[in-house]
C-alpha cells in the first residue's frame, strides 16, 4: 500500500469507525422491507404481489432460523464484544425484535390488502362459519374422509411428555375441559395441521362462475376439534408455528466421513434450539403459559393477526387456473443466438466467447453443453462444482452418462449448502453410483465456485473449454434469477481451471494463477491491489471508477478500501441486491460512493465487477460477493473478461441497470432506502434486458466514465 494510502486510512478512520459502518442484519431486515413494499406496489400483478409476499416470509424463516438464532446464542453464552458496527449481541436483539415487529405487522396489513383485492376478482378466502348449507356438507365429507384420517392430537400431561414439535410446521394448541366435571386445571394438547394436504381447500362452484372460494384447513380442523376429544370440551384452540435454530455445527476435521458428519446434523437440526414462536392472535393464556414454558421462549414472540405462515400464497399464486391475467405474462427465455446458428458448442467456441443472460436466454445451453460433451468421443475428462442443483436435474444424467460411457467425471458436491444438504447428499450418492468421481470439497471451506472444465483431445493436442457462471448451475432458479455465464476457450482461462479442480481435489502447492482470483487465496488482497489502483489512477488525474453489482457487502476491510478509493477520487457505484454495512453519503468519507438496489420481478443475483483503469476498464464475473465469508471461508472464484466483445456486452447490462429509475432504491446514510425518484421517463432495466439486443447487439458503446 503506498503512503498516500497509509495516511489516507489514518485520517479516515481515527475518530469513531463505527460510525462508517451499518449493522449487517439491520442492512438485511431493510432488504426484506424492500420485497414487501413489491408487495404493496399497486403497479404489480395482484399475483405477483401475493408471492412477494410469500418471499417476505420464507426470507423471514430463514434469516430468524440462522441470524437471529445465532445472536440468541452469543446472548446465553455470555458474549459482550461490540461488533465493527457498534452493536452488542444483546443491543443488537433488542433492535431486531422492534424492525422485525414492524415488518409482521406491514405485511399482515399488506395480506389483508390482498385478500380485499382478490376478492373483487373473484378469490374468496371464507371464515367457516359464512359457509352456505351446501359448502359445509361438502366440507364435512372432505374433512371425514380426507382430513380426520390423518390426524393425530397429542395430549400432554404427567404420563405424556411435550411431543417433538418440527420447526416451521403449523400446530393447533388446543385447551379443554373435562365434560360435567368440577372446577380444575384444564387439559392442553397439540395437533399438528398435515402438510401434506391442501392448506386452501377449494369449496364447490357452478361450472359456468368464474369465482373461486377457499377456506383454510386449520379453519376446518378447529371447527371439528371436538371429533378428535370425546369427553372434554374445547375451551380454545389456537395455532401456533415454532422456529428453530437450523444451522449445522459440523467438525470437520474430526468427522470421518463427512457426509454421515452431515446426515447426523441434519437430524440434530430437528430438535434446534427454539428461535422465534408464532401465535395466532388472541390465543388462551393457558396455552401461551404452556407453550412458552415448554420451549423456554421469552422473547421473540409474535401474536398473529392472520393465518400463519403466508409462504403458502407462492404456491397458491401460481397454481390457480383462469386467473393468468392477475400474473406476470410468461417469459420465454430465448436460445443464445451463437450456438443456435451452430449446434456444435465447441466450434462455437474455437472461434469466440459466448455471453449467456439468464433468465432472459436459456439455460439449455448449459444443459446442451454437458450433454454434447457426454456424448462425445473426443471429449477426455469433465470436472463441475455443484452448490446448489434442482430436485430433477438434467445435468445430473448428463453426467452420469458421461461416466458410464468411460470418461473421466470429477464433481465437487458442496454438501454444507444451507437447506439443500439432503438434496445434495442424494445427487453425491447417484453420482458415485454412475461412476463419478464425488469430491466433498475441502475442510473447513464450502466450494461456491460455479465452474465447469471439458477437456477434449483435438488432433495430438487438448483443449480445454470452459463456463464460468455468477449463479447456480440450477435449470429451475435459472428461470427466476438473474446470473451471466461464460462460456470460453480462452487458453490461459483453460489452465487456471485444470489447477483450481486439482486444488480442491488433491493436494496442489501455492500457484501463480494467469487469470483468475481465487478465494481465499488471493481474492482479498487483490481486491484491495484493484481498488487502490484505481485511487492512483484517480491521484493522477486519469478516469477512475469501480461499479461493483453483488447480493450482499459486509466485510469491513473491503468497505474500508472502497473508503478510501472514494476519497482519492474515486467515483464508485455500487449495486447491491441485499446486505450493506458501507454508509454512502457521509461528507469526507463516503459522498463519492451510491448504493442501489433493485428489487423486481427477478432476484438480481449476477456478481459483476468493473474497474476502469486509466481508460483500459477490467470487467470480472465472479460468484463471489464481497462477505467475509466468501473471502476467507469459501473457495470462490472471479474470472476476467478477456474478450472485448463480451466485455461490451457486460457494459451495456451494467449501464441498463444504472438507468433503472423504477425499481431502484438508493441507500441513504441513516441505513433507510428510498425509492428513485427521477422526472424522466419511466425505465426498467430488467423489462428492457429482455430485449436481448440492448445488450447483446453489435453497436453496444462503452460505458460513459462519467457517472451514470
Amino acid at each position: 500500500m503506498s503512503k498516500m494510502i497509509e495516511e489516507e486510512k489514518k485520517n479516515i478512520f481515527s475518530s469513531s469507525p463505527a460510525t462508517a459502518y451499518l449493522n449487517r442484519d439491520l442492512s438485511w431486515v431493510e432488504f426484506n422491507r424492500r420485497v414487501l413494499q413489491e408487495a404493496q406496489d399497486v403497479d404489480n400483478p395482484l399475483m405477483e404481489r401475493a408471492k412477494f409476499l410469500a418471499i417476505v416470509s420464507s426470507n423471514l424463516d430463514e434469516f430468524i432460523s440462522v441470524r437471529v438464532a445465532g445472536i440468541q446464542d452469543q446472548i446465553r453464552a455470555g458474549y459482550t464484544k461490540k461488533d465493527f458496527t457498534g452493536y452488542t449481541p444483546s443491543g443488537l436483539y433488542k433492535r431486531l425484535f422492534k424492525r422485525v415487529s414492524k415488518i409482521i405487522a406491514d405485511q399482515y396489513r399488506t395480506f389483508r390488502d390482498i385478500s380485499r383485492n382478490l376478492h373483487k376478482e373473484g378469490i374468496v378466502f371464507v371464515d367457516y362459519g359464512d359457509l352456505t348449507h351446501a359448502q359445509e356438507l361438502s366440507i364435512e365429507q372432505y374433512y371425514r374422509d380426507i382430513i380426520y384420517p390423518v390426524l393425530t392430537p397429542m395430549a400432554v400431561d404427567q404420563s405424556r411428555p411435550f411431543p417433538l414439535v418440527h420447526s416451521q410446521f403449523i400446530y393447533l394448541a388446543v385447551v379443554l375441559s373435562r365434560k360435567n366435571a368440577l372446577e380444575e386445571e384444564p387439559y392442553f394438547a397439540i395437533l399438528q395441521i398435515p402438510s401434506n394436504l391442501p392448506r386452501c381447500i377449494p369449496l364447490p362452484h357452478r361450472s359456468n362462475s368464474k369465482k373461486r372460494q377457499f377456506v383454510f384447513i386449520e379453519d376446518v380442523i378447529r371447527h371439528h376439534i371436538q371429533t378428535l376429544f370425546s369427553g372434554y370440551e374445547p375451551v380454545s384452540v389456537s395455532e401456533f408455528r415454532l422456529t428453530r435454530n437450523s444451522d449445522l455445527t459440523i467438525d470437520e476435521e474430526g468427522a470421518e466421513d463427512l457426509l454421515e458428519e452431515i446426515e447426523k446434523e441434519l437430524r440434530k437440526r430437528r430438535r434446534g434450539v427454539p428461535a422465534r414462536l408464532e401465535v395466532q392472535k388472541g390465543i388462551h393464556p393457558y396455552a401461551l403459559e404452556q407453550l412458552q414454558a415448554e420451549f423456554e421462549i421469552e422473547d421473540f414472540v409474535f401474536e398473529i393477526d392472520g393465518p400463519l405462515d403466508l409462504g403458502f400464497l407462492r404456491q397458491f399464486a401460481g397454481s390457480l387456473k383462469g386467473f393468468s391475467y392477475l400474473n406476470y405474462p410468461p417469459v420465454e427465455p430465448l436460445y443464445p443466438v451463437e450456438f443456435e446458428e451452430n449446434e456444435d458448442f465447441f466450434e462455437v467456441l474455437q472461434e469466440r466467447d459466448v455471453l449467456v443472460y439468464h433468465p432472459y436466454e436459456s439455460f439449455d445451453a448449459m444443459t446442451d453443453f454437458i450433454i454434447q460433451a457426454s456424448e462425445d468421443e473426443q471429449v477426455m475428462a469433465i470436472k463441475m462444482t455443484l452448490y446448489r442443483v434442482s430436485g430433477n436435474s438434467p445435468l445430473i444424467t448428463a453426467l452420469a452418462n458421461a461416466a458410464e460411457s468411460g470418461k473421466q467425471v470429477t464433481v465437487v458436491v458442496e454438501l454444507k449448502a444451507r437447506f439443500d444438504e439432503e438434496r445434495n447428499i442424494a445427487w453425491a450418492r447417484k453420482l458415485e453410483q454412475s461412476g463419478c468421481h464425488v469430491v466433498y470439497g475441502l475442510v473447513g471451506l464450502k466450494t461456491h465456485a460455479k465452474i465447469t472444465l471439458i477437456v477434449r483431445q483435438e488432433g495430438t493436442e487438448l483443449k480445454r473449454y470452459v463456463h464460468v457462471g455468477t449463479g447456480n448451475y440450477n435449470d429451475s432458479t435459472a428461470k427466476a434469477y438473474t446470473d451471466l455465464s461464460l462460456f470460453t476457450a480462452n487458453t490461459d482461462i483453460g489452465l487456471d481451471a485444470s489447477e483450481l479442480f486439482n486444488q480442491m481435489t488433491g493436494y496442489s502447492a501455492n500457484y501463480d494463477w494467469n487469470s483468475f482470483i481465487v478465494a481465499p487465496t488471493n481474492m482479498s488482497l487483490s481486491l484491495q491491489k484493484l481498488m487502490q489502483r484505481e485511487a492512483e489512477h484517480a491521484a493522477a488525474g486519469r478516469p477512475a471508477r469501480i461499479i461493483a453489482k453483488m447480493n450482499s457487502l459486509s466485510n469491513q476491510q473491503v468497505i474500508d478500501d472502497l473508503y478510501i478509493a472514494a476519497q482519492a477520487g474515486v467515483s464508485i457505484d455500487l449495486i447491491v441486491r441485499g446486505v450493506c454495512c458501507l454508509r454512502p453519503g457521509i461528507e469526507g468519507l463516503s459522498e463519492r460512493i451510491t448504493v442501489r438496489s433493485i428489487v423486481d420481478r427477478f432476484l438480481e443475483h449476477s456478481r459483476i465487477y468493473y474497474f476502469e483503469n486509466g481508460g483500459k476498464p477490467e470487467v470480472y464475473l465472479s460468484s463471489a460477493d464481497w462477505m467475509t465469508r466468501n473471502l476467507t471461508r469459501r473457495i470462490e472464484l472471479m474470472c476476467p473478461v478477456h474478450d472485448s466483445t463480451i466485455r461490451t456486452q457486460i457494459i451495456k447490462i451494467l449501464e441498463l441497470t444504472l438507468s433503472d429509475n423504477t425499481k431502484s432504491s438508493f441507500l441513504q446514510p441513516n441505513g433507510y432506502y428510498e425509492r428513485a425518484d427521477d422526472k424522466k421517463a419511466p425505465f426498467r432495466s430488467q423489462f428492457a434486458a429482455m430485449d436481448v439486443t440492448r445488450w447483446k447487439g453489435s453497436r453496444a458503446l462503452p460505458l460513459d466514465p462519467k457517472r451514470s
